[in-house]
């Protein structure tokens, strides 16, 4: 009865006992929540332009990550190694468009999925042995300290860090729901051929989304690198976008905000609250549960569409 009072009466009567506390522990949760939402933006682009989900989404966070810190490293100036780092990314997303996306035109969603998992090691395996795989510590000149509000303690660094990736979620949202180039990602990824047909070139859009992409990928990268150091584990970090998408849905990019909003609150919360009654690492396993959660019972998330195929 202790243990039963414990994971559940107990850490509410602790919320509400010291509120200050949890809206402290709500907001810090909230930051990494949009950053969270920033990810899986990235992997929504994707999804919109091809119809597949882009496992190398995760990678190329950290892959953009490296080339910005190892170009920092040499003595180049953070705004020039952001500008370089970019042009990197575009030639990754115009080597994707040329030698991988083209040659699959109309090919089964597996394939195209298969073929994102062979660019996810591939651009682990460059970036290791253009820059190694040791860790790299980044600084971009954010401040580190900490803001005292009544009892609470924000952090600086980490409402800067969201306040950016708020800003570009934002822009990214109203890029696909108010421009041309938006409106003929959507169509391109309901059907390849008749997009062809009505004059949407696939090769220039698939450019752009993967252009697009690698520029969510370096923000991100840039964001959690300087959070937590540029490391590989950065990569399972991208990761956490993927109960995002499921809790959102995989073609929403409303449901990727809220999603991930609602996972980096709740796996701050319950690590907090819960996470000394349940053994700690909670916000390690929040995320993966609730999504299974979500699998059971609404299975294409909060905002995605409810497809009934008749057989």
């Amino acid at each position: 009865m202790e243990f039963l009072y414990k994971v559940t009466i107990g850490p509410f009567v602790e919320m509400f006992t010291y509120p200050q506390f949890f809206l402290e522990v709500a907001i810090g949760g909230l930051q990494s929540g949009v950053m969270y939402s920033l990810v899986a933006l990235g992997f929504v682009l994707i999804y919109k332009a091809s119809g597949v989900f882009n496992y190398s989404q995760g990678v190329m966070v950290l892959f953009a990550a490296l080339f910005f810190v190892g170009f920092i490293d040499k003595g180049v100036p953070v705004i020039l190694a952001f500008i370089l780092t970019m042009g990197v990314m575009l030639l990754l997303a115009l080597g994707v468009e040329r030698l991988v996306l083209r040659k699959l035109v109309n090919q089964p969603e597996i394939t195209l999925f298969m073929a994102t998992i062979g660019i996810a090691f591939f651009l682990e395996g460059l970036a290791e042995v253009v820059w190694g795989g040791d860790l790299r510590i980044l600084d971009i000149g954010v401040p580190d300290g900490q803001w005292e509000i009544g009892e609470m303690l924000i952090q600086q660094a980490d409402t800067w860090a969201a306040l950016i990736a708020g800003v570009l979620v934002i822009a990214l949202a109203a890029f696909f729901q108010y421009t041309k180039t938006g409106r003929a990602l959507r169509a391109v990824a309901d059907d390849h051929q008749a997009a062809l047909t009505v004059g949407i070139g696939l090769e220039r859009i698939w450019f752009i989304v993967w252009s697009v992409a690698g520029l969510v990928a370096l923000v991100a990268g840039i964001m959690w690198g300087s959070k937590l150091g540029v490391q590989f584990s950065l990569i399972f970090i991208a990761l956490k976008a993927l109960p995002v998408l499921i809790l959102g849905g995989f073609d929403s990019v409303p449901g990727a905000i809220i999603g991930g909003l609602i996972i980096g609150f709740g796996e701050k919360v319950f690590e907090i609250f819960w996470g000394t009654h349940m053994g700690g690492a909670v916000e390690e396993w929040f995320a993966y549960v609730l999504a299974l959660a979500f699998l059971v019972f609404r299975p294409q998330g909060l905002f995605g569409e409810k497809i009934i195929e008749r057989v």
